[in-house]
C-alpha cells in the first residue's frame, strides 16, 4: 500500500509490530567548506553542527556546533534551528522551525545542504512487551523509547533522558538500574535545580571536617555513597558553570575530591541525567561546557510528552490508581472517563494525571478537569468568596506560570528571573501545580 502524502512525505508507521518504519532522507553539501559530502539518515532525529557528537558534522566556521535538527518522529520532515549563530534558512527564508520539502536547499552559515526523500524507508526496532521496569505503554513511541532504555541498561554508559516536565524521566532512570546489572546496589538521585549552588559540590563530591562554616564532620558525596550502584543527576541543565569541570572529571576518570581534600577517591558508579532543556541549545549559547554534554550524550533517550501517547491511558491509569491502592474505582477506569481524559491537554504530563486520579480518589468523585487547566469564565456566585477567589487565583497562577515558562525556553531559572522571584519558590509553584 502506498503511505505517500502528497508532499511525497512518507507516513510514519508500525511494521510488522516490531519495527517502525521512519522516512529516510540525503543531505547533499552543494556550497561550502564541504562541498560534494553527503548524509544518510538512519533514525528519526538527526542534528547537523559542527560539534563531533552532530549526527551530520561540517567543518564551516560559521555553522554552530548543534546547528539545527531534522526531525521526522511526526511523520513529516520537520527542522528546527538550535539557537544558531547564524540562523537557518529553508529556500531563501529565514525559520525558526519549519516544513521540508523534497529537493528544497536548506542554509547554514557559508553552507548550503540539498534536502531528499528517499523511498527506502529507516526500520527502527520496536520493543515486544508493554512493560520496561516500571514503566508501562504499548504505544509506538513508547515502545522505541523501551528499545533504547533496554539497551542501556544492558550496558554501563552514562545516559542522557530528555523530555517534558512530568513525562517520567526519573521512573525510567530507575528502570534503567532495575534492569541492570548494578540493580542489589544503590540508586541515589540529586536534584540539580532543587539544591543550593553553593551546596551541590559538596552534595556530589562530598566534603572533609571544617571545609566550610557548617561543615562539622566529613561527609561523603552521592558519587562515593552510590559506588558500585547507579546515581541519577536530574536537572542537569541547571548545573552551574563552576561545576560542570568537576563532573567531567568524575565522568571521563571515574575519580572525585571533596571539598576541602586534596585527594581524589575512586569511584565505580553509573550515571544517567536527566533534562527538560535542550542542552544543544544550551551548549551553543555558552551555557553549559561542549565536552560535558558529549560525555553526557553516550545514549540520548527522548521520553514522548502524554500527548503523544493517549493510546497509553488505559495502562497508565491502571498503574497509578494501583500505585495509589485504589483497587475497586469501575468509573475511574470505564471508557467514557479514558475518553475525557483523552481530550485533556495535560501540559504537565504523567505527574499532572497523577494528582488529578488523586483529587478524584480524595473527593470521591469525577473532578472536573478544567479546575486545573482552564480559568474559569466568570466567577461562581452560588460558591463563598474565599474559594472561588482560590479558584481563580490557582487557575491564574498556574497559567501564568506556564506562560512565564515557555517564554523562557523551559529555563526554570531564567523563568525565576522573569517573574522576579526566587528559584526555589518557582519550584514550589511548578510542583504545587503538577508541572514538576
Amino acid at each position: 500500500m502506498d503511505a505517500s502524502k502528497p508532499d511525497g512525505t512518507r507516513a510514519l508507521e508500525e511494521r510488522a509490530g516490531d519495527h517502525q518504519e521512519v522516512q529516510r532522507f540525503w543531505l547533499t553539501v552543494t556550497a561550502g567548506p564541504d562541498a560534494g559530502a553527503t548524509y544518510t539518515s538512519e533514525s528519526e532525529r538527526t542534528v547537523v553542527g559542527t560539534h563531533e557528537s552532530a549526527d551530520f558534522v561540517l567543518h564551516d566556521d560559521t555553522v554552530s556546533r548543534f546547528h539545527c535538527e531534522i526531525d521526522l518522529s511526526s511523520g513529516q520532515p520537520l527542522i528546527r534551528d538550535l539557537e544558531s549563530r547564524n540562523g537557518t534558512t529553508v529556500n531563501g527564508v529565514s525559520v525558526l522551525g519549519a516544513q521540508l520539502r523534497d529537493d528544497c536547499l536548506v542554509r547554514l552559515g557559508r553552507s548550503e545542504l540539498r534536502f531528499k526523500l528517499r523511498s527506502d524507508p529507516v526500520l527502527l526496532p520496536l520493543y515486544e512487551g508493554s512493560r520496561f521496569g516500571r514503566m508501562v505503554g504499548k504505544s509506538v513511541v513508547m515502545r522505541r523509547a523501551f528499545t533504547m532504555l533496554e539497551r542501556a541498561a544492558a550496558s554501563d554508559a552514562v545516559v542522557l533522558l530528555e523530555g517534558d516536565t512530568g513525562t517520567g524521566k526519573e521512573l525510567a532512570a530507575e528502570s534503567i538500574h532495575d534492569e541492570s546489572t548494578r540493580r542489589d546496589q544503590p540508586f541515589l538521585v540529586v536534584d540539580c535545580a532543587s539544591i543550593p549552588s553553593d551546596l551541590l559540590e559538596s552534595e556530589l563530591f562530598g566534603h572533609e571536617r571544617g571545609a566550610f562554616t557548617g561543615a562539622s564532620a566529613t561527609r561523603e558525596g552521592a558519587f562515593e555513597a552510590a559506588t558500585g550502584g547507579t546515581i541519577f543527576l536530574d536537572e542537569i541543565g541547571e548545573l552551574p558553570l563552576e561545576l560542570q569541570p568537576k563532573l567531567l572529571r568524575a565522568l571521563e576518570r571515574k575519580q572525585v575530591k571533596r571539598v576541602g581534600s586534596n585527594r581524589y577517591t575512586t569511584v565505580d558508579v553509573r550515571v544517567v541525567a536527566a533534562t527538560n532543556r535542550n542542552l544543544r541549545r544550551e551548549v551553543n549559547e555558552r551555557r553549559f561546557r561542549s565536552d560535558l554534554y558529549y560525555r553526557l550524550a553516550v545514549i540520548e533517550i527522548r521520553l514522548p510528552s502524554l500527548r503523544e501517547r493517549f493510546d497509553d491511558l488505559p495502562l497508565l491509569v491502571d498503574q497509578l490508581l494501583a500505585s495509589m491502592g485504589a483497587v475497586d474505582h469501575p468509573d475511574l477506569r470505564s471508557p467514557a472517563f479514558l475518553e475525557e481524559l483523552g481530550r485533556h491537554a495535560w501540559s504537565g504530563n504523567i505527574r499532572e494525571l497523577r494528582n488529578y486520579l488523586e483529587r478524584c480518589l480524595v473527593l470521591r468523585s469525577r473532578a472536573p478537569l478544567e479546575n486545573e487547566a482552564a480559568e474559569p469564565l466568570l466567577p461562581d456566585a452560588g460558591q463563598p468568596l474565599k474559594t472561588a477567589r482560590e479558584r481563580w487565583n490557582r487557575a491564574l497562577e498556574r497559567r501564568y506560570v506556564e506562560e512565564v515558562l515557555r517564554r523562557c525556553g523551559d529555563n526554570v531559572a531564567a523563568a525565576a528571573r522573569a517573574a522576579e522571584v526566587d528559584r526555589m519558590y518557582f519550584y514550589r509553584l511548578l510542583w504545587r501545580h503538577g508541572l514538576r
